[in-house]
Parts: structure tokens; sequence; C-alpha cells
């Protein structure tokens, strides 16, 4: 007799029961293929659907798929891992997990069965927006465990992807990308002048074409990309430093190019989860971009032996280049905003950013940024005092900033994208059939600005259709609603039914880690990891030696980062508790007035808490875990 399979969200009673649009629209049959499935995941799939059914076994595979779609996206397990625990709860599967920097191990009924991936470092702010978002529409009740699966296939695939993210998501595109943040890194981080950046931009280019060629090479190949890239940077710097005859900071050129390959936001990600306990995945991600790190500034050091023979010559040149570096005060010139700006367009085309929401990105990057830069400069210590109390300060106040924004941001727009999706999904009254002017605003300028970013090539068609498929749903669900009309339910095309779709994954809340996530890179010190490999190849000698503790400096770094996080999640959640118990108090107040005489009735919401974020930093670090089941996945 097959074991009885717990009761999941994601059946058809409770999608019909969740999403008013499933009574309405009829479907057509959808069905995941698990043949093309891996050997392993296969064996496993067959296994638990003649133990339990189809369905729970799917479960698996699409728990298991976000899990590895996610890491590679972001590499954090600790969050990772809270994302996990949340969906095996809300669909009952007896399903754990072992999260390493790249390596995952699956296990199934209690070790019944056990699988391992192997997930290198991708960073994609899209994909990990768009996996968690259709986690979140699974799970909420929203779509079947078919479409889902099915979904995640197109997504990978960049089918729900526009044609500007397509271009800059991968070589040839990434082509214009890099060089931009090689030359306006070079200037804002590191205090490189124009010809700094020129050059520096010169060895972006060239180390992009190096990584296109070895990533279409493949296979093995690919282990030479950081070689080759640390290479060609240290030969270009040195040739332009000695035959060009203008005064260059190699620090700001090697830094500048090589800033993207430093990996620095995984080194405060160690920190964070030595922190939290998980010591083998902190030390070993610790470990692993220190030698990478390594890596990079020895063969930087070995380029620059190739253009200059002479061990002596480079090791003079490397100290007689100090006194040409942090020569320009940023905070003097007009232009360092506007700059920063660009430098952070160009991490979020890194970071594979939608480029329609590339605006949510800059204000975020922005606000961390100028707080961090701000508070440095007013605790700039004078005379000959060294400390690190700025820089622990700017940092804490940077990375909460940070935080505090890209909450901000994630519930103004969740407020505004309820309005929107609630009249493209015919959830709630139409705005034909209200008096609110706001929505009729907020709906209008919405799809506005949806129709101008399609007018200018950046946005995404499905959006822009959706919004003329959203007349049709209103005039079949009105005649559907009609008693005198014979109409028994909304029919659409295929097409339709997948624009559909697409619009009931991006109806979900935009995950918050998508925005965080570049603006905590452009924080972290990875080139502060280069400079102490740099000074360990060549000591720094003469007038222009200094005795600074780099690695102190880059601790104190790293922590007050990692500080910062958590200082910026605790603030969200402060605020969130006294405005969630004053909207209750005040939902009281109006059922006591509204109920006198009467039987209380607690109504039911579906709607989740517009400011429910669940960062996971602080809960992690501190051990706690929320066992309160809920019936919505708050994201």
């Amino acid at each position: 007799m097959a074991a009885k399979s717990p009761k999941r969200v994601c059946s058809q009673s409770h999608l019909e029961e969740h999403d008013g649009l499933r009574k309405m629209v009829s479907f057509s049959t959808r069905h995941f293929d698990p043949s093309g499935l891996p050997a392993d995941m296969h064996r496993v799939y067959t296994s638990l659907k003649e133990r339990f059914d189809e369905e729970y076994a799917l479960l698996f595979v699409f728990n298991m798929q976000t899990a590895m779609e996610m890491h590679r996206a972001w590499n954090m397990t600790l969050l990772t891992t809270k994302t996990l625990k949340k969906c095996s709860e809300m669909v009952g599967l007896t399903m754990t997990w072992e999260l390493g920097v790249i390596k995952l191990k699956f296990f199934m009924e209690d070790g019944d069965f056990e699988l391992q991936r192997k997930c290198p470092y991708d960073y994609d702010s899209e994909y990990q927006d768009m996996f968690m978002r259709i986690a979140a529409a699974l799970y909420n009740g929203h779509m079947t465990v078919h479409e889902a699966l099915l979904f995640q296939e197109e997504a990978k695939q960049g089918k729900h992807t526009a044609k500007t993210g397509l271009f800059i998501r991968d070589y040839p595109g990434r082509l214009i990308v890099l060089p931009a943040m090689s030359s306006t890194c070079a200037v804002i981080f590191f205090g490189g002048t124009e010809y700094e950046a020129g050059v520096a931009a010169i060895c972006g280019l060239v180390t992009g074409l190096i990584e296109y060629a070895l990533q279409r090479v493949g296979g093995e190949a690919t282990m030479l990309i950081d070689l080759a890239v640390g290479l060609i940077t240290g030969v270009i710097g040195t040739l332009f430093y000695k035959y060009d005859g203008q005064k260059y900071c190699l620090v700001s050129i090697f830094m500048g190019t090589l800033y993207w390959f430093f990996y620095g936001t995984a080194f405060v990600v160690g920190l964070v989860e030595i922190l939290a306990g998980e010591l083998e995945t902190g030390v070993t991600r610790f470990m692993a971009v220190s030698i990478k790190t390594f890596v990079l500034c020895v063969m930087c050091c070995f380029g620059m032996l190739l253009a200059v023979p002479d061990p002596t010559e480079v090791a003079e040149m490397w100290g007689a280049q100090a006194a040409n570096c942090g020569t320009l005060d940023l905070g003097l010139y007009w232009w360092r905003v506007p700059l920063y700006l660009a430098c952070s367009l160009s991490v979020l085309g890194q970071y594979r950013f939608r480029v329609e929401q590339m605006w949510r990105g800059l204000l975020v990057q922005l606000a961390g940024y100028e707080v961090q830069f701000q508070v440095s400069r007013s605790m700039v210590t004078s005379g000959d005092a060294k400390s690190n109390l700025d820089v622990m300060a700017s940092n804490v106040c940077g990375a909460a900033a940070s935080v505090v924004t890209a909450c901000f941001l994630s519930a103004m727009m969740d407020f505004i994208n309820s309005i929107y999706y609630a009249q493209l999904l015919q959830r709630g009254a139409h705005r034909d059939e209200t008096d609110s002017v706001l929505d009729d605003v907020l709906y209008g300028c919405i799809s506005g600005v949806v129709k101008f970013f399609n007018c200018i090539g950046i946005g995404r068609e499905a959006d822009k259709h959706m919004v003329q498929l959203e007349k049709k749903l209103y005039q079949q669900s009105k005649e559907l609603k009609d008693p005198d009309h014979d109409r028994k339910e909304i029919r659409l095309e295929r097409h339709e039914e997948d624009l559909l779709l697409d619009t009931i994954v991006y109806a979900e809340s935009m995950n918050i880690w998508a925005m965080l996530m570049p603006a905590v890179y452009q924080l972290v010190p990875g080139s502060m990891i280069a400079r102490m490999w740099f000074n360990t190849i060549i000591p720094p000698s003469g007038p222009n030696a200094t005795d600074d503790n780099t690695f102190a400096g880059l601790m104190v770094t790293s922590i007050s980062l990692a500080l910062g996080l958590i200082v910026g999640e605790a603030i969200v959640e402060i605020v969130s508790g006294i405005l969630s118990l004053c909207r209750k108090k005040e939902e009281q107040h109006t059922m006591l007035h509204e109920n006198e005489g009467k039987e209380e009735e607690k109504p039911e919401s579906e709607e989740v808490p517009p400011l429910g974020f669940e960062l996971g930093i602080a809960d992690a670090i501190s051990g706690e875990k929320d066992e309160k089941d809920e019936e919505v996945w708050p994201l």
C-alpha cells in the first residue's frame, strides 16, 4: 500500500481557493516531462512517485532545482537554507540538505536517498529574483507544480528575460560592461585619474576577450581564466607605466581591472557564516576567496616581470608608483556621484540585473555609498593619529543604509504593484467598478511605463502584451458574472495562457537580496585582500613604505560590513513590528465599532504583510527560527 501523501498548497482545490482566476480560466493541461532529468534525480523521482504520488515526487525535483539555481545565483548558504526550510515545511517534504560553498548534498526520506551537485559562483540577480518568485507563486497557491517546473525550464532558456537582459547576460554583450566597470572602479574606489581609468578600460576589454575566448573553448580551459586575466593585466599596466611617460598609479589600474574577479562579497559572506556557526562552510569560503585573490595577484606580478624582466627594477617601480596613488580627493569634485552611478550601472550589468529595474539597484547602491562616504569623511582623524574607528563606523552605517533602503523600496513597490497586478489578474474589484482614483492613476502610470520601456527596447514584451490581454480578461470575466450571459468560463489561446502564468510569477514580491547584493558587493573589501597579497609578494620599502596592518584593516572592514547588514535588518524588523502593531490596533478598533451588537467575525486575509521581510541573516546568527505555520509564504 502506497504511503499517504501529505496535504499540499499546490493542489487544484488550493489553487482555486487562493487564486480566483483559476476558477474562471480554463487552462490547458501542462505536464512536465521528467524523462529529461539527470539519471540520479530521475531514479529518486521514480521511487518517490511509487511510494507517494507524482506531485510529491515533482515537488522534490522542484525544491532541489530551486536550491541549485538560487545557490548558483547568489551563493549564500544561510539564506538558501532558510528558503528551502520554508518550502519543505509548506509542502510536507521529508527533505534535508547540506549546502557547501560549491558542493550541495540533498537527502530524502530520512537519508534513503542522497544526491550531490556542484554549483560554482555565478552571481545573477535576475535569476536569483526569478527563481524566488517561481517558488513563491507555487507555495502561495497560484501555480501547479507542473507549471512551475516548466517555467523554471523556460527561465533558464531566457524566455522570460528582456532582449537587453539577454544581451548583457553573457558575451559578447559583457565586453561593453567589463571595461566600463574597470575604468570607473579605478577612479571611484582607488583614486585613479583619467589616465588610470583609460588604461584600466583597455585592460578590462582585453581581459573580457580572454574570458570570452576561454569560455567558448570550455572544459578545463575555464580554469585558466584567473591566470590569464591576472597576467595580461600586469603586462598592460606595466608597459603603460614604463613607456607612456605618464605618472601612473599601478594599484588603481590593477585593482580596478581585477575588481570583478576578486569575489570580495564571498569574503564577507564567509565571515557571516562563521558568526552563524557554519564554521566548515565559512572557513572554506574564506580560504577559497583568499587563495583565488592570491592567484590573481601572483599572475599580475608575473605579468610585470614579463614586461620588465629585472626583478629589482620591478620592485623599485612598485615602490615608486605608490607616490602617484591617492592624489585625487573625490570629495572636491562635483562628478563624484555621477561617476559612482556610472560604476553602479556597470556593476548591475555584471550582476545581470533587469535593465528596466536598474533604478532600484542604483538607489540602494547610492544610499550605501553616500552614507559610507559622508560618515568616513566626518570621522577622519587629524594629525598622525591612526584609527580604524572611521572605517568601522562608515561601513556599519553604509551597509545598514543599503538594507533599509532596499526594504523600503520593496515595501513601496509591493504596495504599488499589488494594485497594478490586482487589475491585471482580476484579483478583486476592477478599476471600472470602484471609485478609487488612486488605483486608476497607479495603473495608468505603470502601464505607461511598461509601454515606454518597450518602446525604447529595454522592457519585456510579455509585460506589454499582458496590458493588452487585461482588457480581454476583464470583458470575459464581466460576461461570466452576468447571469443573463451564456459564458461559463474564460477561454484563452495558448500564448495568452503563457502570458498569464508569466504575470502570476512576476506579481510576487521582488527578492530583496536581488537589489541588495550589488550594493554589498561595492562595499566589500575584495581589494584589501589583494593589497595584502601584493605587500607580501613585493614588500614595501623606501620612503613610501608604510607600516599599516592591512590584515587588521581587512578584518575591521569585513566584520563591520557584516554587522551593518544585521543592524539594518534589525531596524527594518523593529519598524515593521511597530507598524504591524499599529495596524492591528486600528483594525480591532474599527471592528469593535462595526460589530456592536453583532457576533464578531474575524475576516481571513490572504495578503502578505507589506513589511513581511525575511532577510534571514540575524535569525541565522542568533539561531532563532520561526516555528509558526503560515498559509502565505512571505518573501
